[in-house]
């Protein structure tokens, strides 16, 4: 079975589109992910786009979507980064918080240490959802 993973912040606009497609790119398909937002924002932070770039990942045509219960219930981990009390939370799922600063109004070069700080958490995800 494809474990199911939920990336959640505010604005689903940077760490949690860095943390999905880190984790598609680390987990080769095998981990099935998503991400959303409490309160979206109307397009992908462009720091953590370009902090992506650097190492091949493009999230440029990602739109930050709006988290729903929906989202949830399909997930067997939510990774939550900032997103508090809004968070909805469903009984028989690990729920995951991720303390990481807000990329949100950073340049690239503020961006770079998040972006390297989530591709070890990932990087640490996939080894214990694909053991």
């Amino acid at each position: 079975m494809t474990p199911e993973v939920l990336f959640v912040c505010v604005h689903n606009a940077g760490r949690s589109q860095m943390a999905a497609a880190l984790l598609q790119h680390h987990g080769m398909g095998r981990i099935a992910v998503r991400s959303a937002g409490s309160a979206p924002a109307d397009q992908v932070n462009p720091a953590a786009a370009q902090a992506l770039a650097e190492w091949g990942l493009d999230i440029t045509a990602e739109v930050p979507s709006k988290l729903t219960t929906a989202d949830v219930e399909a997930s067997d981990v939510v990774i939550t980064m900032g997103c508090g009390d809004t968070c909805p939370v469903f009984p028989g799922k690990r729920y995951l918080d991720w303390d990481l600063d807000d990329p949100a109004g950073q340049g690239v070069d503020a961006v770079r240490p998040i972006r390297d700080e989530i591709d070890r958490r990932v990087r640490n995800l996939v080894a214990e959802l694909l053991d």
